[in-house]
């Protein structure tokens, strides 16, 4: 109880203090990877261990993170946008408190909004009445996605592909992109489906080595997470595996997944709440949409 308490007094404080939020943008190498079930699960992981996490859910409803948490949004954030919902009514209770934002059509019509709407729903953030620790981003795969804008406001990109070689190829890609049009020099990678952590460690150092040699990037390692019957068992029930069968391989890995993403240093340049997340997203947008009309 006594730890309890000291954890909501600390979460209060660096809410009225403004300190880092730690912002992540979970993008996929390609579809079927498995990047949603990756974004609930690390949710539930961190949760579990004692933060309070924010997922911003670019996916269209079919089967995005709402489907995969057995939630159903009638709001989203164009609704916040549009003066027509609060925040607070629009976010979803998850479990373990996790909390849930549909955000595709807020996302994509931010680069488009006048200065007051702007100021709007950077105050929205501002004054979100629960702490937030983490704000993990699943963002939408395919062309439609603004995974660039973004990927470039959050503090961290986390890459999540398989082995299956269109996936490293598109993970490639996107690396390429973000690096040479955009100064994006590092990025983390989960590999995910695969039969054994050496499989996903031998993946991860040849696209690493291949990336460092020819466009001067970092990348690190996050782990791997196995192909998995109770992970498979866990989605169709609507649940995450680390709740549903946590003595499981995938439930084991996920809990190391969190805690390796817990414990890599944030930059000091993304600093603030998730309001200036929101700051940088507008940006981002804005130079997202002007690139894409030159």
């Amino acid at each position: 109880m006594a730890k309890m308490m000291v954890d909501q007094a600390e979460g209060l404080r660096r809410l009225r203090v403004g300190d880092a939020v730690r912002i992540i943008a979970v993008a996929g190498g390609g579809t079927g990877v498995g990047k949603t079930s990756a974004v609930v699960n690390l949710a539930m992981a961190l949760a579990t261990n004692g933060k309070h996490i924010l997922v911003l859910d670019e996916n269209p409803r079919h089967n995005n993170v709402n489907a995969n948490l057995g939630l159903k949004a009638r709001y989203d954030l164009l609704h916040v946008i549009n003066r027509d919902k609060t925040l607070e009514q629009v976010i979803l209770p998850g479990p373990e408190g996790i909390s849930v934002l549909t955000a595709m059509r807020g996302v994509h019509s931010i680069a488009k909004l006048n200065h007051d709407d702007q100021e709007w729903l950077i105050k929205c953030f501002r004054e979100l009445p629960k702490a937030v620790d983490v704000v993990l981003v699943d963002t939408a795969a395919g062309s439609a996605s603004h995974v660039l804008s973004l990927g470039l406001a959050a503090q961290q990109v986390l890459l999540v592909l398989s082995g299956a070689a269109a996936s490293i190829t598109d993970a490639y890609a996107l690396i390429k992109t973000m690096s040479r049009e955009y100064a994006k020099r590092h990025f983390l990678v989960l590999v995910n489906r695969v039969g054994s952590e050496h499989e996903a460690r031998a993946i991860f150092d040849n696209i690493s080595q291949v990336a460092r040699r020819h466009l001067s990037v970092s990348l690190d390692f996050m782990g791997g997470i196995p192909t998995d019957e109770k992970l498979r068992r866990s989605t169709q029930l609507c649940r995450p595996v680390v709740e549903a069968f946590p003595a499981s391989v995938s439930a084991t890995c996920f809990r190391q997944l969190a805690e390796n993403v817990l414990r890599f240093p944030c930059s000091g340049d993304y600093s603030g709440g998730v309001e200036n997340f929101m700051q940088r997203l507008i940006r981002t947008s804005r130079l997202g949409m002007a690139n894409s009309t030159m």
